[in-house]
């Protein structure tokens, strides 16, 4: 089993009960049937006699053990953790509901955005859209990125094509070549956001959600990993932005921090521009897609 698997931990199919056991194995089995080695980006062979993947092939994807695996498709009794579902998750290539199934049948809370959005209140969303065209988005101190206006959805990427559980600044600053490339300072801003990540980790090194993210960056960037190393610590600081969006051009923005609790959580988030050039370019970038 891998260190992954051994993670902080919850039981399994909700406590030991045998039908929900069974049930999460088969809907584990389904999925696993559907997905061709293709769409995971694995060779298909000529030897192929398992509809979609192999057990062992899951397992790899998900940085599991394949006897742990198993004993999951068969329905033991055994203990799975947030990180370990979050991995079959992605790697079965589940929806939004198909996931949320996923957590349910295991006993477990997931713990990424597209769960929880606490303090996304109707006051805030329409403060969001009363924004336009300014973008602006609802943040927490993990870098989610918890509601958004439409100025914001286009100014970075197409953040509506982004499945909910991955709209994360720090992911996609790190994953997404799209969002990359909107960065001026793309090398200073991922520096900048892994101090600031670890400042705000300091209250929260138990979570799974946080050690779930920190987790699968170390993971998928090599320059979250040499940034991470690094141990520096920034505190949240208001300043101009420079973005080369891919429908208007550059964009000077002043980034502002409103922060909607008292304990520092969930933020707003606002763009607004540094000279008139930015201004109507924010506006015709806003009309293009309202």
């Amino acid at each position: 089993m891998t260190t992954m698997a051994r993670a902080t931990s919850v039981p399994a199919a909700g406590g030991g009960s045998a039908v929900r056991r069974h049930e999460l194995a088969a809907f584990l089995r389904s999925r696993r049937e559907r997905i061709t080695p293709e769409q995971v980006g694995l060779p298909r062979g000529t030897r192929r006699r398992t509809p979609g993947l192999r057990r062992e092939e899951v397992a790899h994807l998900s940085a599991v053990g394949v006897t742990w695996y198993t004993w999951l498709e068969q329905a033991r009794d055994i203990h799975v953790s947030v990180q370990v579902l979050d991995a079959l998750a992605r790697t079965l290539l589940l929806d939004r509901s198909e996931r949320a199934h996923l957590f349910r049948l295991a006993g477990a809370t997931d713990p990424t955005p597209a769960a929880h959005c606490e303090g996304i209140t109707d006051a805030v969303r329409i403060t969001l859209d009363q924004l336009n065209p300014l973008p602006a988005s609802v943040q927490n101190s993990r870098y989610d990125i918890l509601a958004y206006n439409r100025a914001y959805a286009n100014l970075l990427c197409d953040l509506d094509a982004i499945p909910p559980e991955d709209r994360n600044c720090m992911l996609l600053v790190h994953t997404n070549a799209e969002w990359q490339e909107s960065f001026v300072h793309l090398d200073e801003t991922r520096r900048l956001m892994a101090a600031k990540l670890r400042a705000s980790m300091a209250g929260h090194l138990t979570e799974p959600a946080w050690k779930l993210l920190v987790k699968r960056l170390e993971a998928e960037s090599p320059e979250f990993r040499e940034n991470w190393r690094r141990y520096e610590i920034v505190t949240t600081r208001t300043k101009t932005k420079q973005f080369r969006n891919r429908h208007v051009g550059l964009l000077n923005l002043h980034h502002t921090d409103l922060w909607l609790t008292p304990e520092l959580g969930a933020r707003l988030v606002t763009f607004t521009p540094a000279d008139e050039e930015s201004r109507e370019r924010l506006e015709r970038l806003y009309a293009l897609f309202n």
